[in-house]
């Protein structure tokens, strides 16, 4: 800690108080500034607001004048110039705090993007508590709005991770509206914590975890799978609270010959769409058909159709495409395809 008592900090006080105390006047524009720079060197070397302010007192008890009328000057004086200092001192902090709030958003988006070099990336990383060289893994959550690392619910489930794992390796941001967990890829209780906290202050949004990814690029990697999981919820019509990015590894592995499942869901569904009032109320029966387990009396309650009334589109769509939903060897094209569908968002609108 820097000698608060040094002439450096207090430098010119006493010939203003003096100057004051004689009389009588306030001090000018140049000697409020001179304070206002002495408070933000004071900040920039690491004094504290309290020693500062402490080292002006004791300079004023020296430097007190003895007439009483200098004495009321001289106090006017010694307060204008101490809110000087103090203003100056809490202006270079502000700017502190701006050039770490820049540092910190440009580190997250270099990270979250992959674009700088991994090695640099990895040294910056230590400032911020994460250890690049481990595995890590992402949980992102989405809302109904879009949030920033000022936004309320944010600083919420800040409080709620501090509260429980203080200073553990964790990083919390935002990116793009959404609120981001960074963790250890051992340290999945974090995870979980953070879903659970971000769906409740989200107000019944969305979490997505992705998979723990080694080295540098790793958070990238988890980072991107978590919200292709989002994108993908919203397209298949996941309402589950917390998706892992693990358990869903189908998708993009069908997703990923786009001209493949193109073909099958053509071929398998295509037919549908001869029948009256398009293919949709049939590919939603046979969405609600798999979904409930194959089980015809499920389907039609979650459809709000009687049994017979079901029945009979699944033997319309066994009609249509030849393929009948209750038979083991037709199902699994039928359930991939209509997977499929969902993915490609087919039929386009009838």
């Amino acid at each position: 800690m820097p000698d608060v008592n040094d002439e450096e900090y207090v430098e010119g006080y006493a010939r203003i108080l003096a100057e004051v105390a004689a009389t009588g006047r306030r001090l000018t524009r140049d000697e409020l500034d001179s304070r206002r720079a002495l408070g933000e060197r004071a900040a920039e070397a690491g004094v504290g607001l309290r020693q500062l302010v402490n080292a002006h007192l004791v300079a004023a008890r020296a430097a007190w004048p003895s007439s009483p009328g200098g004495q009321d000057s001289a106090l006017a004086g010694m307060h204008q110039v101490v809110d000087a200092v103090a203003e100056g001192y809490e202006r270079a902090q502000r700017h502190a705090v701006r050039r770490e709030e820049a540092a910190r958003r440009e580190f997250i988006d270099d990270l979250l993007y992959g674009r700088s070099d991994l090695g640099r990336l990895a040294q910056r990383a230590e400032r911020f508590g994460l250890q690049l060289s481990h595995a890590h893994a992402v949980a992102v959550a989405c809302g109904p709005e879009g949030y920033d690392e000022g936004d309320p619910v944010a600083r919420r489930v800040e409080q709620a991770m501090i509260a429980r794992f203080g200073d553990r390796s964790i990083l919390l941001t935002t990116k793009d509206g959404r609120l981001l967990c960074v963790a250890p890829g051992d340290h999945e209780d974090a995870l979980r914590f953070f879903a659970k906290h971000a769906y409740e202050a989200t107000d019944g949004g969305q979490v997505a975890i992705g998979r723990a990814q080694p080295g540098p690029g790793g958070v990238v990697q988890s980072y991107e799978e978590a919200v292709s999981v989002l994108d993908l919820a919203e397209r298949m019509e996941l309402d589950e609270p917390v998706l892992h990015a693990a358990d869903l590894l189908v998708y993009p592995v069908l997703a990923r010959d786009r001209q493949a499942l193109t073909d099958l869901v053509t071929h398998a569904l295509g037919p549908l769409t001869s029948a009256r009032g398009g293919a949709r109320p049939l590919l939603a029966t046979l969405t609600a058909y798999f979904d409930s387990g194959c089980v015809a009396a499920e389907a039609a309650r979650r459809l709000s159709l009687s049994v017979r009334a079901f029945t009979y589109r699944l033997e319309r769509i066994r009609q249509l495409t030849g393929a009948n939903p209750a038979d083991a060897t037709h199902r699994y094209m039928l359930q991939t395809a209509v997977i499929g569908a969902r993915l490609l968002d087919w039929p386009p609108e009838e």
